[in-house]
């Protein structure tokens, strides 16, 4: 018997499993009230949710049988820091309760079927880093207290219903890196944005206006840009491609009528993709374009774009993706497109371009009819191209 007794002290010891609870009751409390604010029949038997059971504690280890997925604990398994929930169909409000686990670092309930208000109260988690509700029925405002979360690196409510303004006070999340609010109902301008911001998606809104200066200033490490598919307007201005450490624009399906790109600070630039297409913009093609050094793919397609497509595109080295189609360049394209030296993929169809080569991938689709050139330009159009002299504007 004293050998059965000092082998079971020896395994418990070795092994740290707990003999009585170990979570904070304040923790439990908040698990019971989220699994019980989830509709019982979205719980699915094979699912994380569905082996909370709480007749064991939450941190216990080993979890064989029980809480094995959805809950992580801190080291001494005391405290809750993470829920990431399986993507399983959930159904149900967040509860105002999660706010008892203070010590989150983490919570993603992404790709269920969530549905209401962002309860406020989720301000007070002091030490979440990480928020992800993408791919839910969230709907409401953006809820102005998330702003409050001064821990906050990454921040995902994309594919939701959120609807309304931005708060003003985005600016004060200063340890902010990622925002994606993509693919909701927000309207508006965008507010002066967090500082220490790298990636910024609002893709799929309704957000309006111009891009004002003031809103990007002091963003010394936004790399990515992603806006497409909403109503901004007016002139792209010449600092927006200066920012210091922009990489990758997306500004398509806008209503931008004006673009102006000056060439990079010292010649250098990060620059790699633009996406401008589906928008309004007219005058030339942006020659200041091949000054970026790194600038790899580049989309102006179906603007309202005129004149001549400059050589310096077809000589620039590191251009690999171009789509100029769907706008109204004249005159015959660079020769060197179509001498196998220059292995761009793209478009230059459906412009009013002359002698583009039937048998290369870049002149498909066909050019435009001569009676569009020709109510475009005002002059006479003979085998669908122009003589540049000739074009009145």
């Amino acid at each position: 018997m004293f050998r059965i007794l000092c082998f079971l002290h020896f395994f418990l010891y070795t092994t740290k499993l707990p003999a009585f609870a170990l979570t904070s009751p304040h923790d439990i409390s908040a698990l019971k009230a989220f699994k019980s604010s989830v509709k019982p029949t979205s719980i699915q038997p094979w699912t994380c949710l569905a082996s909370w059971d709480f007749t064991t504690d939450p941190c216990a280890i080993p979890r064989r049988i029980h809480f094995i997925c959805g809950v992580t604990c801190s080291p001494d398994s005391t405290r809750v820091t993470e829920i990431t929930l399986d993507p399983a169909g959930y159904s149900g409000q967040l509860t105002s309760l999660v706010s008892l686990l203070s010590n989150l670092t983490i919570l993603d309930l992404s790709d269920n079927n969530f549905y209401g208000v962002i309860p406020s109260s989720i301000s007070s988690l002091p030490n979440l880093q990480s928020l992800t509700l993408r791919s839910n029925w969230f709907s409401g405002s953006f809820p102005d207290s998330i702003t409050n979360l001064k821990s906050l690196e990454s921040l995902d409510l994309s594919h939701n219903s959120l609807s309304g303004y931005l708060p003003k006070t985005m600016t004060s999340m200063s340890s902010l890196r990622r925002l994606d609010l993509s693919f909701n109902k927000l309207n508006g301008s965008l507010p002066q944005l967090p500082h220490n911001l790298l990636e910024l998606a609002m893709k799929g809104n309704s957000l309006s206006g111009s891009l004002s200066r003031k809103w990007f200033e002091g963003l010394t490490q936004l790399a990515v840009i992603e806006l497409s598919e909403n109503s901004l307007s007016g002139t792209l201005e010449s600092w927006f491609f200066l920012l210091p450490a922009l990489q990758q624009v997306d500004l398509a399906n806008n209503s931008l009528t004006r673009v102006d790109v000056s060439k990079p600070t010292n010649g250098y630039s990060d620059l790699v993709a633009v996406d401008l297409g589906f928008n309004k913009i007219e005058g030339n093609v942006p020659v200041n374009f091949t000054a970026y050094p790194l600038l790899s793919s580049l989309s102006l397609r179906y603007n309202h774009l005129r004149w001549t497509i400059p050589l310096e595109f077809s000589e620039k080295k590191s251009l690999r993706r171009l789509f100029l189609d769907g706008n109204f360049l004249t005159g015959k394209p660079p020769p060197a497109f179509f001498a196998g030296s220059t292995p761009v993929v793209g478009s230059l169809g459906d412009n009013c371009l002359q002698v583009c080569p039937h048998s290369s991938q870049l002149c498909t689709p066909s050019q435009k009819p001569s009676s569009i050139c020709k109510q475009a330009y005002g002059h006479t159009v003979e085998n669908q191209g122009f003589s540049v002299s000739d074009v009145r504007l």
